[in-house]
């Protein structure tokens, strides 16, 4: 499937009957085109990486929020173990204030390493961009 960012509809024309003049202007419009495109494509993959970061920043709130869940379980467990001492409800407490610590250290984590800045480089356009200065490259050198 081909990106419709980088279809050319312009029919080629012979280069034996076209003057120096118009081959330069459309080899500025050919690189001009391209370097629209590159960054209309930087854009877009921006914006799909910032969109991961605002999950991965979801992801975090939902982590606060379970962590503080756990917080007020815990407070809850420890004050039912001070004052009852030894009766199971506090330790069964306290068991539940752990299992969702543990799941608000998991769900940080994961937001944490979304939102890590080499996850949010537009690296497609980079490589892109490596792709055509290598084939202009190429082009030049086998002139």
């Amino acid at each position: 499937m081909t990106d419709p960012i980088y279809t050319d509809t312009t029919p080629p024309q012979q280069p034996a009957s076209r003057s120096t003049t118009d081959l330069i202007g459309d080899a500025l419009s050919h690189v001009s085109s391209l370097v629209r495109k590159e960054v209309d494509l930087a854009r877009a993959e921006v914006n799909e990486n910032l969109n991961r970061a605002g999950v991965a920043i979801g992801l975090i709130v939902g982590a606060i929020v379970i962590a503080l869940t756990a917080l007020n379980v815990l407070a809850a467990a420890l004050t039912a173990a001070l004052t009852e001492a030894g009766i199971p409800a506090g330790w069964s407490a306290l068991l539940v204030g752990v299992v969702l610590a543990i799941i608000a250290f998991v769900l940080m984590n994961k937001g944490l390493n979304d939102l890590k800045l080499s996850s949010l480089a537009p690296s497609r356009t980079a490589d892109n961009v490596k792709r055509d200065a290598q084939a202009v490259k190429d082009a030049y050198d086998a002139k």
